[in-house]
């Protein structure tokens, strides 16, 4: 977990722009990336802190699901957002950073639709040999399934962006809860 004491800054991606979970502090130039978006995010939405909890990349699917209901249940009834970062593919095409894999484009539509539907199932079954393809938030889609179950309601989601520049796949959904 990134505490809300911790900083960064985006100079490492070409850009010096400083920010952080909560506290002010000297920024940390290791800070990973979703600590960093994190941190942005929160200075946007003009929340007081945020706390970042990075999963390891391997972790198993029911791991995660786990790891997501005791996150769910760990907020009790405090107003809480949920941002959940992960890569798709990144081998999708000739732009892609990668030698190009036809398996990209099919599982990148299956991430897209998962989350514009709210269809924890489908994330939940996402095969982990699939990072292979570049997916590297497989384990923090698949902790989506256990903050639904624990929650006990339905949800709504609200797809933002789907789509693959320069041969990545990117998606953006929102989601809520209707109970």
């Amino acid at each position: 977990m990134l505490p809300p004491a911790s900083a960064g800054t985006f100079a490492g991606y070409g850009v010096d722009v400083r920010v952080s979970l909560g506290e002010p502090a000297a920024p940390d130039p290791e800070l990973p990336l979703p600590g960093l978006i994190a941190g942005w995010l929160r200075e946007r939405a003009g929340a007081s802190s945020v706390a970042a909890h990075l999963l390891e990349p391997a972790a198993p699917a029911d791991r995660c699901a786990r790891w997501g209901a005791d996150l769910d249940r760990s907020t009790g009834s405090a107003p809480t957002g949920l941002l959940v970062l992960a890569d798709g593919t990144d081998c999708r095409d000739e732009r892609s950073p990668r030698p190009v894999d036809d398996r990209a484009a099919p599982l990148d539509e299956r991430i897209g639709t998962a989350l514009a539907e709210a269809d924890a199932a489908a994330l939940r079954d996402l095969d982990p040999a699939l990072a292979e393809l570049g997916v590297r938030g497989r384990a923090a889609l698949q902790t989506m399934p256990g903050v639904v179950a624990a929650s006990g309601a339905r949800w709504h989601a609200e797809p933002l962006h789907s789509a693959a520049p320069f041969g990545i796949g990117y998606h953006v959904a929102v989601w809520s809860r209707l109970g």
